[in-house]
């Protein structure tokens, strides 16, 4: 059974992600500074997401997220994007707050919840990525009943 990866990590990965388009490489100084923390514990988190093998970096160069690493920071970005147009739009909260609540509900919520709210919001369901197979399953609904897996290289 695989570690599920902490709040902080899955955080690291979507600023990798948003900061850089894919393909593209990011400097460690431009995480440290999105995620507010010093140079030496975002070079520490890059180390154990390496490890992991979210991405790959070499000290004083830029750091690319693996294939592994994109499906994983785009299944997070993606949701943090759904929950925050369901607060914005649905719930009418004001964006602020929706934001902050999103930063975090994106860490725990389901797939399937996640798909609720875009089958409400009337959107195409998404792929969800599983950590214990390293798999992107996608919602029974949208794959004729019968889930569907890809193996996320």
């Amino acid at each position: 059974m695989k570690k599920k990866l902490t709040f902080t990590m899955e955080n690291y990965l979507e600023a990798i992600y948003e900061l850089a388009p894919e393909g593209q490489g990011v400097r460690l100084t431009d995480i440290a500074d999105r995620l507010g923390v010093s140079k030496a514990s975002a070079n520490s988190a890059m180390g154990s997401l390496m490890e992991k093998g979210f991405l790959s970096f070499e000290p004083y160069k830029e750091i690319y997220l693996t294939q592994r690493g994109i499906h994983f920071a785009k299944d997070t970005t993606k949701k943090h994007h759904t929950i925050l147009e369901f607060f914005t739009s649905a719930l009418k909260l004001d964006y602020e707050t929706a934001n902050a609540d999103a930063c975090a509900i994106e860490h725990v919520i389901s797939c399937d919840t996640i798909n609720a709210m875009r089958r409400y919001m009337n959107k195409e369901e998404c792929w969800c990525h599983d950590e214990e197979t390293d798999f992107l399953i996608k919602h029974p609904e949208t794959a004729g009943n019968t889930a569907t897996a890809e193996k996320a290289e």
